[in-house]
């Protein structure tokens, strides 16, 4: 399967949550770190769930920063 690759900045202390969060929610996506002093992550982003990738991240949006680079 083809997976959709973004990456964001996010609050580095809370890469361990989003990490979590998106365990949680099996099969949507996959994050890795890629610099954790800076809060950078890539997601890697099932194509057929990715409208509800985004419904995850503006919902964690409203708690702290996460922004798409």
């Amino acid at each position: 399967m083809q997976m959709i690759h973004r990456k964001y900045q996010v609050d580095k202390t809370r890469i361990g949550f989003i990490k979590f969060i998106f365990e949680a929610h099996e099969g949507v996506a996959v994050p890795t770190t890629l610099d954790s002093d800076k809060g950078m992550i890539r997601l890697a982003i099932a194509p057929d769930r990715l409208e509800t990738a985004r419904m995850i991240i503006r919902d964690l949006q409203k708690d702290f920063m996460f922004n798409e680079v």
